[in-house]
């Protein structure tokens, strides 16, 4: 090569140089930022509430009550027609209702799996026969079973989508415990000491064992072994409890005030994580556990709290929505001079499902109650 071309090459060779490398790290950005900013967006569309259409307009039929959450943005809600029922979900960001499932008997009730991949439809055949489908969020049914049940309750395995706990109830209130095996339809009963049994871990349970002899306002909580029906006790006395991913929620008489509850939270090995204390309500029997949920994503557990303790029957003073950041060990008042109802927070943590029938919704950001549904 002629010496003289030397500069002309050097300056093409680093021009060139210059502008794939330049290209590979543009490439190498956009690829590393396209997940976050389409995460953003997701979040924004999610979390942006103004901009949700609301209310939901019935088509078809009359509103029964919303079951849940099955996404950051949509609900599933049921209606009644005649002797059917249907099974809707909604997307708030379009507005647009669409049908997934079709009943020809009452909807009793509709349970979405903790994963919310799947979806269980508890429909009443007689006053004596429960029918139980399992769809997934499409509505494609993966199993369908008849239970001779003058009541019904399920419990799914946070573990495994595939597992729930059924408990069948005759009217004398006996009860039997199965164990549904939704991938391979089978079915095994169980024989256990107390009905309402939870999962604590994929193949453990947990239970109060309450004795039926001597009443009495609290009882052990006993966690229990499926495989080899081997038993321990958790705790000595407990009010009621609940199990979150990885997290234990128990409910016990502060030992300091009997006129407070504890609230306790602990991790898969039994290490207490956080607790607080509120006032506490007494019924004829037991005691008023008021509603509650739990956010996986943010680490935060949201309830009722009355202002004072004291009576039910003669409570006036409305309730406070409070929301306790487990990881921060702080809480945050919501709202307060609010219902005792059922709650379900919305994944994202943005929204609240507010009311017997869940059809209000709380912005927690705005802290505004929104009507669901349009009469």
């Amino acid at each position: 090569m002629n010496k003289s071309n030397y500069p002309t090459f050097l300056v093409l060779y680093l021009l060139s140089v210059i502008l794939i490398l330049g290209a590979c790290s543009q490439k190498e950005q956009v690829e590393k930022e396209a997940p976050i900013n389409k995460e953003k967006l997701k979040s924004r569309d999610i979390s942006d509430l103004k901009q949700w259409k609301l209310p939901i307009s019935i088509p078809e039929g009359e509103f029964s009550q919303l079951a849940g959450w099955i996404s950051g943005n949509q609900v599933l809600f049921t209606t009644n027609l005649e002797k059917t029922s249907n099974v809707y979900r909604y997307d708030f960001v379009t507005g647009k209702s669409e049908v997934i499932y079709k009943s020809e008997y009452p909807i009793v009730k509709v349970r979405i799996a903790p994963s919310r991949k799947h979806i269980l439809i508890h429909a009443s055949k007689s006053s004596t026969e429960g029918l139980v489908t399992i769809i997934d969020t499409s509505g494609t049914v993966l199993l369908t079973k008849s239970f001779p049940s003058y009541e019904l309750e399920v419990e799914w395995n946070p573990y495994n989508d595939s597992e729930l706990l059924v408990s069948t109830f005759a009217e004398d209130w006996s009860f039997k415990e199965l164990l549904l095996d939704v991938q391979n339809a089978k079915i095994t009963e169980l024989t256990l000491a107390q009905p309402f049994n939870k999962w604590i871990d994929n193949d453990k349970i947990a239970f109060i064992d309450w004795d039926e002899e001597n009443p009495s306002f609290f009882a052990p909580l006993i966690e229990r072994n499926l495989e080899n029906a081997n038993e321990k006790t958790l705790l000595p006395a407990v009010i009621d409890f609940s199990v979150f991913p990885d997290l234990l929620m128990t409910i016990s008489v502060n030992e300091q005030n009997q006129s407070l509850s504890s609230y306790s939270f602990f991790n898969k090995k039994m290490n207490q994580q956080f607790s607080f204390s509120m006032p506490q309500l007494t019924k004829y029997s037991d005691w008023l556990i008021p509603f509650y949920d739990y956010n996986e994503r943010r680490n935060q557990f949201i309830t009722f709290s009355p202002l004072s303790s004291g009576e039910v029957d003669s409570y006036t003073d409305g309730f406070q929505l409070l929301a306790y950041n487990l990881k921060k060990g702080t809480s945050t008042l919501i709202m307060d001079g609010l219902e005792n109802v059922p709650i379900s927070v919305s994944p994202t943590g943005e929204a609240l499902l507010y009311g017997n029938r869940l059809e209000k919704m709380i912005d927690l950001g705005t802290k505004k109650i929104y009507e669901l549904i349009k009469e």
